[in-house]
């Protein structure tokens, strides 16, 4: 997964996000998150993915306009359809390339959501996620019509703990 931030014009700092296609038996369609996907043969690294799926999904060419910052913790999850675990790991970008995006297939919108706004404790919630066996309230951020929760919460949460993104400007 690639964690994108951007310096604006005014001086603001934005962290991309993309919300996800919508498609049938896909349990998190619609859903935001942080470009990324599954590792593949010509990946030499989950680094290389991060960068490969970033471009393919936005058209967002880190090797050539981005600036690596830092890796995040490993995250433990499954695949929708399997029980199998999968680890998401998560890198920091700065992003110094033109404004505009590509999306493919996968991505309904990109999203530049304001640092600062996510880090409000006045914007964190709750979005009640129904499991087979109860209702649990999962910690989200929400932005105009927007819901941040699960992964990508919890990889903005260790972000914004690291004040990786205040400590460059």
């Amino acid at each position: 997964m690639a964690l994108i931030y951007r310096k604006t014009e005014d001086g603001r700092i934005e962290l991309l996000f993309i919300q996800r296609a919508r498609r049938e038996g896909d349990p998190w369609s619609g859903d935001m998150a942080f470009p990324g996907g599954r590792m593949q043969a010509e990946d030499a690294t989950p680094r290389a993915t991060a960068e490969r799926e970033t471009l393919e999904e936005t058209g967002i060419d880190l090797i050539h306009h981005g600036r690596f910052q830092a890796r995040l913790s490993d995250l433990i999850t499954r695949r929708h359809n399997r029980w199998r675990p999968m680890v998401v790991t998560p890198y920091v970008y700065e992003w110094r390339g033109p404004k505009a995006v590509s999306m493919n297939h996968e991505v309904e919108r990109v999203v530049w959501i304001p640092l600062d706004y996510l880090a409000a404790p006045e914007n964190q919630g709750s979005l009640p996620w129904r499991t087979p066996l109860r209702t649990l309230n999962m910690p989200c951020c929400r932005y105009q019509g927007y819901c941040i929760w699960g992964l990508s919460y919890s990889m903005l949460q260790e972000l914004l703990a690291l004040d990786l993104i205040r400590l460059k400007f």
